[in-house]
């Protein structure tokens, strides 16, 4: 059930969204959860940035970096640095426009794992919804290093069922091939019921992630890799205000203070 504050009986009106965003708007008013939004703008806003996180992982995925591990990453050099531990950071003078676009023109040259394809599908999307000068303006030093983000992009993490296509969830392989740390688990990007952009395994349905995992377990093991019910999206409110120079509610997260959370065998940095 969606409720909008101050709109009472108002119908919500639809006619301008796309396919998907409709979609998205017919399960939540169809869903036993209450989702409660500020205006009908803070709605608007979140659809589009959901659609926009589709379509950037699709582009994502058309472009084909390679998938590795950090110890293996590397970058187009014209407009990254790459660190000793794996990241690419943003070189001077080029702006965060300029690199995020070159890895989906030349994803080829980039390889990275799943953590940081996530954060540069966010990143995408944040840019194709708010325009270039927004997104230099807020995301001057772009690192790219596992969950490592600007603190401009602030993830909620949530648990459940519902999912919604733009969300991101997580597939743990908790018995994974200790050779291999980077089939330890896969982020994936819903795009569709049953559909999912999974870096290293492209897109696939649930079913087809976890079996991609179970051929990369230790030798011998029979513990199946899984669907948790972690959910990790972008406040979109807080983009929303930023864009529309509101005062954005609670606390901000310095850069330099992280959130770690642990998903699985994992340990995240947000």
């Amino acid at each position: 059930m969606i409720v909008i504050a101050g709109s009472g009986d108002h119908a919500l009106d639809t006619s301008a969204l796309s396919d998907l965003e409709r979609e998205i708007v017919r399960q939540k008013q169809q869903s036993r959860t209450v989702y409660r939004y500020d205006s009908e703008a803070a709605l608007m806003f979140e659809l589009r940035m959901r659609s926009a996180t589709v379509q950037a992982s699709r582009a994502l995925n058309a472009s084909r970096p390679g998938f590795t591990s950090f110890q293996h990453s590397r970058c187009n050099e014209r407009y990254w640095n790459r660190t000793e531990e794996g990241g690419f950071r943003l070189r001077s003078g080029v702006t965060p426009a300029e690199g995020l676009r070159d890895i989906f023109q030349n994803g080829r040259e980039y390889a990275f794992e799943c953590a940081t394809a996530i954060v540069i599908v966010f990143y995408r999307a944040i840019l194709d919804t708010s325009g270039e000068a927004f997104f230099n303006t807020y995301f001057p030093n772009l690192y790219l290093y596992d969950w490592h983000h600007d603190s401009d992009l602030r993830l909620i993490r949530a648990s459940g069922p519902e999912s919604f296509p733009g969300d991101v969830l997580y597939f743990p392989n908790p018995d994974h091939d200790p050779r291999r740390p980077e089939w330890q688990g896969e982020n994936a990007v819903k795009l569709a019921d049953n559909l999912y952009y999974g870096h290293g395994i492209g897109i696939a349905s649930a079913e087809a992630i976890i079996a991609a995992l179970n051929r990369t377990r230790a030798p011998g093991s029979t513990v199946s890799a899984y669907m948790s019910d972690l959910i990790v999206f972008p406040d979109t409110e807080h983009l929303r205000r930023l864009m529309s120079r509101e005062p954005a509610q609670g606390r901000r997260i310095d850069a330099d203070s992280p959130i770690v959370t642990r998903i699985g065998s994992r340990r995240y940095i947000c």
